[in-house]
């Protein structure tokens, strides 16, 4: 019988995505928006990674490699672990994917069972329980809230196992929520983790963006027993301006690694050649756009923190990393603009997007439906002029 699968059905698209575009259409049109939604860096990519992209093109390093990566970048991924966040991963653990989406959707088709559960602290990247579904398991959200800076603690952990829990998702820096989890927290996370014998899956992708003057701290790197439970992610996109290479990797377990290894042969084979060669540049090369773009980061966070806590009928904690402010919204909800009620934040965004040219984040489809999330991957005069906007349209709700 012809349809399409229960599982292609009971996919949501990306609204993160749909905002950044309707965006884009409006700036094609002439209109001047101010658009809050982007997910990437502003910066372009550094020339030195560039230059290495254009070099492979001209020694002919265009064709298929390894599956799971190149060796040298691998052993550059290896080496990276090691000094960065203090892990000791052999090649044969690593698996080079195309992008970070590639590699959790690779962890999640790897690790899931039908009916096995995977518990996501909310609010959380959107993309996971979709990844989660698309494998035939069951996303278990744990609501955290601004008391405990929207970070899961041990306890709420504790509680959500259950003889199905398979895998827990840590988020750190945090999408949607700007929030860093410390090395005590971290710890605590590790101990259940160990004790109820699940998977921990750590996303890392915003590791370099930390603005606490912490040293960022993997929770695989306490003891053997934690490290062996976690399957560590990150990618090339947020820390080097690189989102369009789609470069993303994973160290993890050697039969864990294995299986990914496995499966990617059969979905996509390697990841671009070329991509791969100027990601070994990225991570072996000078590391001063780095310092540069995270010092740029934290200074429009400082900003946007200043200028969203004089808003009326708003409220945010204080982001510790990635470029993300979580804003609560709800207080605007029973209130009107030029006619309009705004009636729930699909509705607020609306009003900004077509009345104000700002594209805001709704966060429903982060797990809270009282949130906007505003990206500061945008130069500060953008961050200055929307949030002028936004402040014109919350000082005419009545």
């Amino acid at each position: 019988m012809l349809g399409l699968s229960e599982r292609a059905k009971g996919v949501k698209p990306s609204s993160t995505l749909a905002i950044s575009d309707k965006a884009k259409q409006m700036k094609a049109k002439g209109i001047d928006v101010v658009s809050f939604g982007a997910g990437e860096p502003d910066f372009v990519t550094p020339k030195n990674i560039c230059e290495a992209a254009k070099k492979a093109i001209d020694e002919g390093f265009t064709k298929y490699t390894a599956a799971s990566g190149i060796m040298e970048l691998k052993q550059a991924v290896c080496r990276k672990f090691e000094s960065f966040n203090h892990l000791h991963y052999e090649p044969n653990q690593i698996v080079i994917s195309n992008g970070g989406k590639h590699s959790l959707t690779n962890i999640f088709t790897a690790l899931i069972n039908p009916g096995d559960e995977v518990i996501i602290p909310a609010p959380y990247w959107l993309s996971y329980p979709e990844m989660v579904k698309l494998v035939g398991g069951v996303p278990v959200f744990v609501r955290c809230d601004a008391d405990t800076n929207y970070k899961i603690t041990a306890d709420m952990l504790a509680a959500a196992v259950t003889p199905k829990t398979k895998a827990f998702v840590l988020n750190t820096p945090n999408n949607p929520t700007g929030m860093i989890y410390s090395r005590e927290e971290l710890e605590a996370l590790a101990k259940v983790i160990v004790e109820k014998d699940i998977y921990c899956i750590s996303d890392e992708m915003y590791e370099n963006l930390i603005y606490t003057g912490e040293e960022p701290v993997s929770i695989a790197s306490f003891n053997d027993e934690i490290y062996k439970r976690t399957i560590t992610c990150s990618g090339m996109a947020k820390s080097y301006a690189m989102t369009g290479w789609r470069i993303g990797y994973i160290g993890a377990a050697p039969e864990i690694a294995k299986a990914i290894g496995s499966i990617q042969s059969h979905q996509t084979s390697n990841p671009c050649s070329i991509a791969q060669k100027a990601a070994l540049e990225a991570l072996d090369g000078p590391q001063d756009k780095v310092a540069f773009m995270k010092s740029e980061f934290m200074k429009r966070s400082e900003r946007m923190y200043e200028l969203v806590s004089e808003l009326p009928y708003v409220k945010m904690i204080k982001p510790t990393g990635a470029f993300y402010a979580f804003v609560d919204v709800s207080e605007t909800f029973e209130k009107s603009c030029r006619g309009k009620k705004v009636g729930d934040v699909f509705g607020l965004a609306d009003i900004l997007l077509n009345d104000y040219n700002v594209a805001v984040v709704p966060c429903s489809d982060f797990g809270f439906p009282t949130h906007i999330r505003l990206s500061y991957a945008t130069s500060m005069e953008n961050i200055e002029k929307g949030l002028s906007r936004i402040g014109e349209f919350l000082k005419e709700l009545a």
